[in-house]
């Protein structure tokens, strides 16, 4: 392959390619943003049409990480093995199945098996769509392309927010309660069916080619996203990288060198949850609602789409500068923002002022956007040997959507429990552990190769 390559015509490598690439994978995060506000939405109807209570309300959230746990805990074994794009395919299967169930569900339960299911969908998919965009781009524009996964993932938001507004004014509150959460709910077929058509014409990833011996045709899709003599380096390190670790097994993770970016992979996940954003989410409705009083008409979602906006502006804010100022640099002050914020909140509960909540929260998530929220998923891949990236990004996402579950699950408790105020006052004081935690052990890998990467934890 490498002679027949060097006495062809060099051909330049093409950035429309490879932001196609990452756009196809990045669907995963549409899929993901849509279920997390379609459901923030349809939560109220639901609660009044099943009578539900604060634990089967955060149940039917929450459920959906139930199937994600499942689904990132196969979704790296299973891309090491059949390939990464095969595994989003499947992923992107089980969502579009999902969501055409849980719009025909009449109980609460079978809408929690359909939630199940779309959970594992979107968790083979989640970690997985930033390992294969990880692996395809070029070193210098990683960053800002692997992020196209957080901005679908905010996009996916923004639009549900005004989708879901537009479906609460169609119709009565008698509709929406027996018909309007069908529809917030279903509409997620047609972004699963759109992700999967993109992933079935992409090609399979570079990395996972060559490293399962199919060098020729890894070569092709490098040379095509950054020309032949990019390529040819491309080969030669991932081959090297491969020899080095050929002999390496999951349980190198547990002993160093691999357990230092393990363990980092792991601090981030947690403090991408624990922060406190995916309250405001999932329940940003019926947080507003409780802090505006019903004087103005579904304004509690007119608020989501508000903070939906806000979310995805500064998402594209955090593309521009991750690989500009840097992962950490983005990760402490997004952390430490949050933290900032939550206390605003905290305080805006506690003395009943309902537009300070609003700005609050756009605040706090606008923090989230620019650095927790792209950069965590930017950067856990990155900290991974070729042979080891599917297995391990596999299993700091499962901590991560435990976690998640958990802020589902036991948001509506704690709001019952605590209050809004008492609420945001255990999410600042995680924000703050995470910009001490993440400032302390974090690296900057802004600009270095993956096998550059790979040298700091051997050096």
């Amino acid at each position: 392959m490498t002679e027949n390559a060097t006495s062809a015509v060099k051909k330049q490598g093409s950035m429309k390619y490879v932001v196609i690439l990452a756009l196809s994978a990045g669907m995963a995060g549409l899929l993901y943003g849509y279920d997390t506000v379609s459901i923030s939405g349809a939560i109220e109807f639901l609660r009044q049409a099943y009578n539900l209570s604060a634990g089967l309300q955060g149940l039917v959230i929450s459920s959906i990480m139930i199937g994600g746990v499942v689904g990132v805990g196969f979704s790296g074994f299973l891309a090491d093995k059949i390939g990464r794009r095969k595994v989003l395919l499947i992923g992107a299967a089980c969502f579009f199945f999902a969501a055409l169930w849980s719009a025909f569900t009449y109980t609460p339960w079978t809408l929690i098996a359909a939630r199940i299911v779309g959970g594992v969908g979107i968790g083979l998919a989640s970690a997985l769509a930033i390992t294969y965009i990880t692996e395809c781009a070029p070193a210098k524009y990683r960053g800002t392309l692997s992020s196209a996964y957080q901005l679908l993932t905010i996009l996916g938001i923004f639009l549900t927010n005004v989708i879901n507004f537009g479906i609460a004014n169609a119709g009565s509150l008698d509709w929406g309660i027996n018909t309007g959460w069908r529809w917030m709910l279903g509409i997620g077929c047609i972004p699963a069916a759109i992700f999967f058509i993109a992933l079935f014409l992409s090609p399979e990833s570079p990395r996972f080619l060559i490293q399962s011996g199919r060098e020729e045709e890894g070569f092709a899709i490098l040379e095509k996203i950054g020309g032949t003599e990019e390529a040819h380096r491309e080969v030669a390190d991932v081959k090297a990288s491969i020899e080095r670790d050929k002999n390496g097994k999951l349980t190198d993770l547990f002993k160093k060198p691999l357990i230092i970016p393990f363990l980092i992979g792991l601090l981030l996940a947690a403090f991408n949850q624990v922060g406190g954003q995916n309250a405001v989410s999932y329940y940003g409705p019926t947080m507003f609602k409780a802090a505006l009083g019903d004087n103005i008409p579904n304004v509690e979602f007119l608020c989501s789409s508000l903070v939906g906006l806000v979310e995805l502006i500064f998402t594209v804010v955090g593309m521009a500068l991750i690989d500009k100022a840097g992962r950490k640099p983005l990760l402490v002050s997004s952390a430490a923002g949050m933290g900032v914020f939550a206390a605003i909140m905290a305080f805006a509960f506690h003395a009943n002022i309902g537009w300070l909540v609003v700005a609050g929260a756009c605040g706090f998530i606008a923090c989230f956007a620019f650095g927790l929220g792209p950069v965590t998923w930017v950067m856990i891949p990155e900290l991974f040997p070729t042979y080891m990236r599917g297995r391990a990004s596999g299993l700091c996402t499962v901590l991560l959507w435990g976690i998640n579950f958990c802020v589902g699950q036991f948001t509506p408790m704690m709001f019952q429990g605590w209050g809004g105020s008492g609420t945001f006052v255990f999410w600042m004081i995680m924000d703050f552990i995470g910009a001490i935690s993440i400032a302390k052990f974090a690296p900057e890998t802004k600009g270095k190769t993956l096998e550059e990467i790979q040298a700091l934890w051997t050096k």
